[in-house]
């Protein structure tokens, strides 16, 4: 091991060295989509013609290099010449995530996810394939969907059965739009910590696009954040304590140690950890490594096994969204920044959420899977809340005064929400109005209407 082992002051400061001064800040855009056979619908399997391996591999001529897990490609990474590194990974269902480079602004991460879907279409043309955002599959049981052989996911898959009803289906059938935030000092990263998490459900309800499972409606509009609500109480949630006084990058390690482990990798392979203390695990103390302490590399995944709504490294994670279309993934990274990124903004923000008590946050969280827009709080309607907040991120947007080379700036990536929001009607809904209307229940329209 070339690694020192940990103390609690090393776990700290691994969160803490993601502090940077404003001009530093960047954005970091990932998402995932589905896979599908353009014939079958199906899912790609790992192998054979058309599989996910042959996508992988066809990537390779755009100047992606492979990454190994034993003799399985598992990953995909690039770098430019400007040396930022972007990667493409497998979910445990074969779902593709692009993980993008972080990048100065919302115009950046629009092209380079434009960019990576056209990469992504090319390759998926000549397979026979199509990919799909949506944030649930739509069609396929959970024994319908090849799993990826990549080994945290053999010991996630037997570990999570155990902890909740729905953890299956969080690792075969969602897909995610994620945005990925700095912040300045600690207690910048606490104000944006705040205010996202209370306002992640407003996001949530904005982005519902899962209305479906297995061929049918679900009664959900969400059913991906549902998923997240029978999944792990230990490491999913609303995380009550980041509202109380004292909240700090101390307070989230005492949490995340708290979590029960489900791995660390030794010599290229995954050793089964799952459930055991990662605290014991520093100590040297865990008969399945007799002898062996943890290093920062194991804190580091092992805080990539933490699933709240938004999620705390070197940077903060805004988690609530569901997959969709390119315009979609550009809007969340628009409402984000725009919110986060400018201090009157999120001063603004923090003012629509502040009042709010932990039973609000998860009645809110919950409502939201299946009333969308509709749901309450406090009070208020999610719609009215939400017109609020993609108000205030257009206004931290211009202010911020990002301009493309059209000279236009970040606000037009807003359009959709605005749209959203004014209508009280979520994506979902509009789904739901063509199930029933024009595609006559017949849900091969989603597929073919919708592929990226």
């Amino acid at each position: 091991m070339t690694d020192a082992p940990l103390n609690r002051t090393d776990l700290i400061e691994a969160l803490s060295k993601g502090m940077k001064p404003r001009a530093d800040w960047r954005i970091g855009a990932e998402h995932e989509k589905f896979g599908f056979h353009r014939d079958t619908l199906r899912r790609p399997a790992y192998e054979g013609i058309g599989g996910i391996r042959a996508m992988l591999e066809g990537l390779t001529r755009f100047g992606w290099s492979e990454v190994f897990e034993g003799e399985h490609v598992i990953a995909l990474e690039r770098t430019t010449p400007e040396g930022l590194t972007s990667s493409i990974s497998l979910e445990p269902g074969g779902q593709f995530e692009l993980s993008g480079a972080p990048l100065k602004d919302v115009h950046e991460i629009c092209d380079e996810t434009g960019r990576h879907l056209m990469e992504v279409k090319q390759v998926a043309d000549q397979l026979g394939l199509g990919f799909l955002g949506v944030g649930f599959d739509p069609l396929w049981t959970r024994e319908d969907v090849p799993v990826m052989p990549k080994g945290r996911y053999d010991i996630m898959r037997a570990y999570m059965p155990k902890r909740g009803g729905l953890g299956l289906d969080m690792m075969l059938r969602t897909c995610t739009i994620q945005s990925n935030l700095d912040f300045e000092t600690e207690a910048d990263m606490v104000r944006k910590f705040r205010t996202s998490l209370a306002l992640q459900p407003i996001a949530t309800a904005l982005f519902a696009n899962s209305p479906f499972t297995e061929g049918r409606p679900n009664g959900f509009l969400s059913a991906r954040a549902n998923v997240w609500t029978d999944t792990d109480p230990d490491r999913t949630g609303m995380l009550d304590f980041v509202f109380q006084d004292g909240f700090g990058f101390e307070r989230y390690v005492d949490y995340a140690l708290d979590v029960p482990m489900y791995f660390a990798r030794r010599d290229g392979r995954y050793v089964d950890l799952s459930g055991r203390s990662f605290r014991r695990f520093m100590d040297g103390g865990l008969d399945d490594l007799p002898g062996d302490r943890a290093t920062k590399k194991d804190w580091a995944d092992h805080l990539t096994t933490l699933f709240p709504e938004v999620r705390l490294k070197s940077y903060l994670e805004m988690r609530g969204a569901d997959g969709g279309p390119w315009s979609r993934i550009c809007a969340l990274q628009a409402l984000w920044v725009g919110v986060l990124y400018e201090d009157a903004a999120l001063s603004a923000a923090w003012d629509l959420c502040k009042g709010w008590d932990i039973a609000d946050h998860e009645r809110l969280r919950r409502d939201v899977t299946r009333l969308g827009l509709k749901a309450e709080v406090a009070g208020r309607s999610v719609r009215d809340v939400a017109v609020d907040m993609v108000a205030i991120a257009k206004q931290g947007l211009r202010s911020r005064a990002r301009f493309s080379g059209g000279m236009v700036d970040e606000r037009g990536y807003l359009s959709e929400l605005e749209d959203i929001a004014d209508s009280g009607v979520t994506p979902a809904e509009r789904l739901l109005d063509l199930y029933h209307g024009d595609w006559e229940r017949d849900l091969s329209r989603l597929y073919r209407d919708f592929a990226y």
